[in-house]
């Protein structure tokens, strides 16, 4: 699962948490039932985003399902959204969609094992698929994920430019923009709420530069040792100037989200929560190592904590896929885990940092002073 929105455990009561539960497993078994075990692999914590707003708009409360033991909820059943519903299919095709164009991405630019032929070609049929499956499930929904494949195809073409300065980087944003804004507008048509378009294009318009500026913040480091593009590096957009950015854009989404029309539910609380803490925090986490000094690692180690000296241990790609489907059976990657491929700290796709606590602002380290409550395992 990826994605950079997702809500902090220690903030939701409990009719939340299971809310978000039921749309993030929802959309899991949706790619499930509708494409088969190996779209499950797409699940996108963003696009839940987009079965929620369909859920916080609509009249009528949305079908739930019995779904059975699954390791992500260390075996527990619950109640989620039915694959039948339209929010979570959107969301499906969403998430399709987004993987497609992330292994074309990949692709286009040489990453890893996918330089080679054969592996560049397996990628491409893999993206192929994910498409095609997309393609299906958003038709049936009304929403036609060509539309996502254009402003993608858009945003390619503009990696070649070499402007510099803020109007540059906004350009290389809009497609981005364009792409979350037609999505966000539709789950109104989904839930039958059509006065909720415009407003709910304007927040997508903004949550999807933001989405893109963290995603760029995210990986410029990795992006520059692999001379991969990217626009921050591009345009030479500093980081205080992107944070800025980033901060007048959750401003103007706060305004535009005032103006849509929710219900009086879970989910709509929820989703306010999510566009309003959860992109808070998402926008802290990629920022904190965009300080003046990087954060200093124990004794013996290197600031990445790798011991120095010795460079990071990397299994055999067979042995790596063998752990980690062990520890993913085994619920290990439900919090912080390390890495079988890199060795390194991975956040958990169940939860997320410390970091999300409010009460941990002043010393950051909850578990040694005993400032709050909570356990480190948001």
């Amino acid at each position: 699962m990826f994605g950079v929105v997702r809500p902090c455990r220690h903030q939701l009561s409990g009719d939340l948490q299971a809310a978000w539960m039921s749309h993030l497993c929802g959309l899991c078994l949706t790619l499930r039932d509708h494409h088969g075990q190996w779209a499950r692999f797409a699940t996108n914590m963003d696009a839940v985003l987009v079965s929620v707003l369909v859920a916080a708009q609509a009249g009528a409360p949305a079908e739930r399902r019995r779904a059975g033991p699954c390791p992500f909820r260390s075996m527990r059943r619950i109640e989620v959204a039915a694959s039948t519903e339209g929010g979570p299919r959107l969301a499906a095709a969403v998430s399709l969609a987004a993987s497609a164009t992330a292994v074309g991405d990949h692709i286009a630019d040489g990453d890893g094992l996918l330089r080679r032929r054969p592996a560049a070609a397996i990628g491409q049929r893999v993206a192929d698929r994910a498409g095609a499956a997309a393609e299906r499930t958003g038709s049936g929904v009304g929403f036609g994920v060509a539309l996502l494949e254009r402003e993608a195809a858009a945003g390619r073409a503009r990696e070649g430019g070499g402007a510099k300065g803020r109007a540059a980087l906004l350009d290389a944003l809009a497609p981005t923009e364009s792409a979350v804004s037609a999505v966000l507008s539709h789950t109104a048509v989904v839930a039958g709420c059509d006065d909720n378009r415009a407003p709910l294009a304007a927040v997508g318009r903004h949550f999807g530069r933001v989405v893109h500026l963290l995603d760029a913040v995210t990986d410029q480091a990795d992006d520059a040792r692999s001379g991969s593009w990217n626009p921050l590096t591009a345009t030479g957009t500093s980081p205080t100037d992107a944070h800025r950015l980033c901060e007048d854009g959750r401003r103007h989404l706060r305004h535009a989200l005032a103006e849509v029309r929710f219900t009086d539910t879970a989910d709509a609380r929820l989703a306010r929560l999510l566009f309003g803490d959860g992109l808070g925090h998402a926008v802290d986490r990629a920022f904190a190592s965009t300080g003046p000094s990087p954060e200093p690692g124990r004794p013996g180690q290197r600031p990445d904590g790798h011991p120095d000296g010795r460079p990071p241990h990397r299994r055999r790609t067979g042995s790596a896929c063998l752990v980690a489907a062990g520890m993913f059976l085994t619920c290990q990657m439900c919090g912080d885990y390390t890495s079988p491929l890199d060795g390194k700290r991975k956040e958990g796709l169940c939860g997320r940092g410390c970091d999300c606590c409010d009460c941990c602002g002043s010393c950051g380290e909850c578990a040694e002073c005993g400032c709050c409550g909570c356990d480190c395992a948001c």
